[in-house]
């Protein structure tokens, strides 16, 4: 909350000294508040739609904040369970609580995807030792780690089109409000035909707030997109990671089994022979 605090006071600072440049005597509210006031319609109306995304944008950041701080807290907790080397059916059972823990999440699909494998191939029975070779059937376990990241980072991205498309739209929004204000203006200047300072100057500057507000809901939503992509960046190299440790895990346990298994295939071979004879 303290990140969002000093962003909301960074953003708004410059408005407020802006407001007080622009009434130093009359006061800033009441100056801004007038400006609005006898705004054209199509100047509110844009003035509306601005205010309207601005507070969507400031919604999404303090839910994306949220909502990062739970996954990396679960994530940080999931994988010191993790470094404990419990068994993995024990870890996949506690996980189950982490719903949060992308690093969890991309475990679940490679355990339940190695689960699958092994019982496929223990249900043939008799199976050659070159079956066991893993390489194949380990290839899917990958695959299956690969969509539950890609799953992750689709749902940490959650809400920043919104505030990709304010960032890029709002300003130009805010200069079609006051290109319309100006044009209202000058219409309104021919049908009195006078064109003193005193005239223009009221008529410009209520145009002229659509393009300030404007810059005023597309710079924060910009300076947060930026922030909470390079968030993903990090965390997706965590899972990337993550996902090539638990792969050489399940590999070197491949091996073994395999091992064992060409071993009772060697032992059983004799018998065999002597059966047969």
């Amino acid at each position: 909350m303290s990140v969002v605090a000093m962003a909301f006071l960074t953003m708004f600072s410059p408005v407020w000294a802006t407001v007080a440049l622009a009434a130093p005597e009359a006061g800033a509210a009441n100056g801004v508040t007038d400006m609005i006031w006898n705004a054209g319609p199509m100047v509110k109306l844009v003035l509306l739609a601005l205010v309207a995304m601005s507070l969507g944008c400031w919604g999404a950041v303090l839910v994306k904040f949220k909502s990062f701080r739970r996954a990396e807290k679960q994530s940080e907790d999931f994988y010191e369970l993790y470094r404990q080397k419990k068994s993995f059916g024990l870890l996949y059972r506690e996980s189950q609580a982490l719903d949060e823990s992308y690093l969890a999440q991309v475990f679940r699909s490679g355990y339940t995807e190695w689960g699958r494998v092994t019982k496929m191939l223990e249900s043939l029975g008799s199976v050659e030792p070159a079956a066991w070779s893993g390489e194949e059937a380990l290839s899917t376990v990958e695959k299956a780690m690969e969509g539950a990241m890609l799953l992750e980072v689709r749902r940490l991205e959650r809400f920043l089109p919104l505030l990709a498309t304010t960032g890029n739209t709002a300003p130009f929004i805010g200069l079609f409000g006051t290109v319309w204000g100006i044009m209202t203006s000058f219409h309104h200047i021919g049908l009195k035909g006078a064109a003193n300072l005193a005239v223009v100057a009221p008529g410009i500057s209520e145009a002229l707030v659509a393009t300030a507000i404007g810059l005023f809901a597309a710079i924060p939503a910009v300076i947060f997109f930026n922030y909470f992509m390079n968030r993903i960046q990090a965390i997706q190299g965590q899972m990337q990671y993550f996902a090539g440790d638990l792969y050489a895990v399940l590999k070197r346990e491949w091996v073994r089994r395999s091992v064992v298994h060409s071993k009772e295939g060697a032992e059983e071979s004799p018998a065999v022979i002597r059966t047969t004879r």
